[in-house]
Parts: C-alpha cells; structure tokens; sequence
C-alpha cells in the first residue's frame, strides 16, 4: 500500500498533508489526478508513512 500526502492550498494550511490510501495498481493514476492539480506532497510506502508518523 501507498500513501499519497496532499492538500489544497485554496482551503488548507501548507503544513497539512490529507492522505489517500492506493494499491500499486492505483498508485500512479491517482497520483496524475493529485498532481495535475497541484495538490500532491508526497508518495511513500505505507510502512515509512506509519514510522514518520510515530518516531
């Protein structure tokens, strides 16, 4: 699994990362959709999300 960190600059603070959950089957397409936007951050293993989020 994947995490995609996001925000929308329009309503949310720099700092603040919103997070989709994607397979690999998924992982890129929903990335195209966060970043033609602008709004993707990050792309990390779901297991590196959770050991960063959790020192």
């Amino acid at each position: 699994m994947w995490v995609l960190a996001w925000n929308n600059p329009k309503i949310h603070t720099p700092e603040r990362r919103k997070t989709w959950l994607a397979c690999e089957e998924h992982r890129e397409h929903l990335s195209q959709f966060l970043g033609v936007r602008g709004f993707l951050k990050d792309v990390v293993l779901l297991q590196e999300w959770e050991s960063s989020q959790n020192p």
